[in-house]
């Protein structure tokens, strides 16, 4: 004998499941609504601002040659200054893909507690601190760099680094995101500062060797 069909069955059961779908692709893993265009839209027009305004300024830079009273700190000349704080700065930027594998649960090391946040933050920001004097070296005494390709690469990149900071700030500052986004743009901020380093740092370390 046939059942007779429950109201819960049948178009009605179909419809509610495909609505209870439809929201669950609309929510991200941490419960909370997926963002929209706008505020994906929003970290990559910050990126693009401050990478196009620093190229600007470099590129409007009357080109100056090093020489003294130049700022240099305890080094023997201003490029290698730069060379060293850029490979500080690096080094930091390692240590930061680190501590971001344990926060994430990447990797496993001990000790457990909040020392890897903390360590995080602090070399994040005094790595950014370290490039400021080669970022203002290059952006105000030695301009947008296009002689050869390597200046060139270089030149782009440091424009766009501290675009790709800024983008990564509100990514942190703003909630919304998808949780791939702020590994996403730390991982584009550290790829930029390898070139970096790459076109900078190992170039004079490769060409005039490895000294103060």
């Amino acid at each position: 004998m046939a059942q007779e069909q429950s109201p819960s069955s049948g178009p009605d059961l179909k419809e509610t499941a495909n609505r209870s779908s439809t929201m669950s692709e609309n929510i991200d893993g941490g419960g909370r609504r997926s963002p929209g265009p706008r505020l994906l839209v929003r970290p990559l027009l910050l990126f693009a601002s401050v990478a196009f305004v620093i190229g600007f300024v470099a590129i409007r830079t009357d080109v100056e040659p090093y020489k003294p009273p130049f700022f240099r700190l305890f080094f023997s000349n201003t490029l290698h200054m730069k060379a060293w704080l850029t490979t500080a700065a690096l080094l930091l930027g390692l240590g930061q893909l680190l501590t971001a594998a344990r926060i994430y649960g990447k990797l496993r090391f001990p000790p457990e507690g909040r020392l890897y946040p903390l360590l995080h933050r602090w070399s994040g920001r005094v790595a950014i601190l370290l490039t400021l004097p080669a970022a203002y070296h290059c952006i105000f005494k030695l301009g947008f760099g296009t002689y050869d390709a390597r200046a060139f690469i270089h030149s782009l990149l440091g424009a766009s680094f501290y675009g790709a900071f800024s983008a990564k700030v509100l990514i942190v500052r703003t909630s919304g995101y998808p949780g791939w986004a702020l590994p996403m743009a730390g991982g584009v901020l550290f790829a930029i500062l390898m070139v970096l380093w790459l076109t900078s740092a190992f170039w004079l370390f490769g060409t005039h060797g490895v000294s103060l």
